[in-house]
């Protein structure tokens, strides 16, 4: 498994991988594979070691092993929709209903599960995926994949962290004053619970919010909302905070007249690829059931 990069001089993904700076945990684990003989640097296809030097148009990269599927999760042959994919990602689009994750409930068919049977069937090199972003079951739209671990790692790394960008489409009942805003406010654990809460134990947590119609049927409002931070339940808590919980989410109080399932839908998807160095952006039409709470 090899992974290049071409550039005029050396390209961002490159010095990242021959900078200290800021430097991911799963990058320095790159560096100790070749260090430890079970992965290679390669200038032109050729193996480097000791002091390397890159001069303007070589192909420089990471040659790791292959990684074998993990024994411990099943494979599920159920399919998965993609939306985008190369040697490097999967962007997938996840229906409501779908775990992410393998936990004590369900081990045999989530996402990941999928995503395996996909990789196995399609023979690709690396078979353990690796979820970068995920969602709630019960929430809809676009989730990203890294295909193997050195993406995995850039992704980690701070300022290509701080570029990727998700935004979702919400429904609520009534109307937020003001039509956009800010929510800071901390979100900690509930004991014996899988609720979350606003309070001052918790961690930091930021939501940006704009309404985008409130006269909708049932005076219901639609809202766009993009997460600064990334905590477990963190819109679903930040609107519960406001008197305004997703419609259809009833572990949070939500009504259940119109949708059984949250309302909330992860809509579009932005992240700089440091393979490409160019900035993908992705959009997930919305499923019939929250397509149904448009209509005025």
């Amino acid at each position: 498994m090899e992974f290049t990069w071409q550039h005029q001089g050396q390209s961002m993904a490159m010095k990242r991988f021959l900078t200290t700076h800021a430097i991911s945990m799963r990058t320095i684990k790159a560096i100790k594979a070749i260090k430890h003989g079970t992965g290679a640097f390669l200038v032109n296809n050729q193996v480097q070691t000791g002091v390397i030097t890159i001069h303007d148009g070589d192909i420089a990269g990471i040659q790791l092993p292959d990684e074998a599927p993990d024994t411990a999760v099943a494979v599920s042959e159920q399919p998965i929709q993609i939306e985008y994919e190369d040697a490097n990602w999967l962007v997938l689009n996840k229906p409501a209903g779908l775990t992410s994750v393998p936990g004590p409930s369900n081990r045999t068919d989530t996402l990941v599960n999928r995503i395996k049977g996909y990789l196995i069937a399609s023979h690709a090199s690396n078979q353990r995926p690796h979820l970068i972003t995920r969602l709630d079951r019960d929430t809809s739209g676009l989730v990203l994949v890294a295909k193997h671990r050195v993406a995995q790692g850039m992704l980690t790394e701070p300022r290509i962290a701080a570029q990727l960008v998700k935004t979702y489409q919400a429904w609520i009942e009534g109307t937020i004053t003001p039509a956009s805003g800010t929510i800071d406010r901390p979100i900690g654990r509930v004991a014996d619970s899988p609720r979350r809460v606003v309070t001052t134990a918790g961690q930091r947590a930021i939501t940006t919010y704009q309404v985008e119609a409130d006269q909708l049927q049932h005076n219901v409002s639609r809202l766009r909302l993009e997460l600064v931070t990334g905590r477990t339940h963190q819109i679903r808590v930040h609107l519960t905070t406001l008197g305004h919980p997703l419609l259809g989410d009833a572990l949070y109080g939500g009504n259940l007249a119109w949708i059984q399932r949250q309302a909330l839908h992860a809509a579009s998807l932005q992240f700089f690829d440091p393979f490409s160095e160019q900035t993908l952006h992705f959009e997930a039409a919305l499923p019939a059931d929250l397509q149904a709470l448009n209509h005025d």
